[in-house]
């Protein structure tokens, strides 16, 4: 099973970007965490990062017919503002679990709605870099239960 993993605007300064918000890990050590696990648990993943949204959308759009069976999302400060990404993934025709480093409901108050979860299946947030796992976790069981 394949999934596609991915991140939004600013993720790839994780390590230098607010450690005491976000850790001190990289992106991309994140990224070879999250292959183990994936590896472990019997799937394959595709890790991708980008500071665009059309970007985003576009791989959204494709995930389905590159063979891509549900997607995990960080959609970054997309996620307040986004509501083309909220199509997309409507539209996408594949679960996707959307995860954040942070817990955003505790933060500023512009972080406290998101505008993309409406159309995930479920949110993992406030777990550092464990939230992309734990949402991979959740979506293959979620995905196992619906053969």
């Amino acid at each position: 099973m394949r999934i596609l993993v991915l991140s939004g605007p600013n993720l790839h300064r994780l390590g230098k970007r607010q450690p005491e918000v976000y850790g001190h890990r990289t992106l991309e050590q994140i990224h070879e965490r999250i292959r183990g696990d994936a590896v472990a648990l019997g799937a394959a993943v595709e890790c991708r990062q980008s500071n665009h949204e059309g970007e985003l959308v576009e791989w959204i759009g494709a995930a389905q017919e590159q063979g891509f069976a549900g997607i995990v999302f960080n959609p970054g400060a997309y996620t307040h503002t986004s509501y083309a990404l909220y199509d997309a993934l409507l539209a996408a025709n594949i679960p996707c679990v959307e995860v954040h480093l942070s817990n955003p409901e505790a933060r500023e108050p512009f972080r406290r709605r998101s505008r993309t979860a409406p159309a995930c299946v479920g949110k993992v947030a406030g777990f550092g870099e464990d939230s992309y796992l734990l949402g991979l976790r959740g979506l293959l069981q979620r995905l196992a239960g619906s053969r």
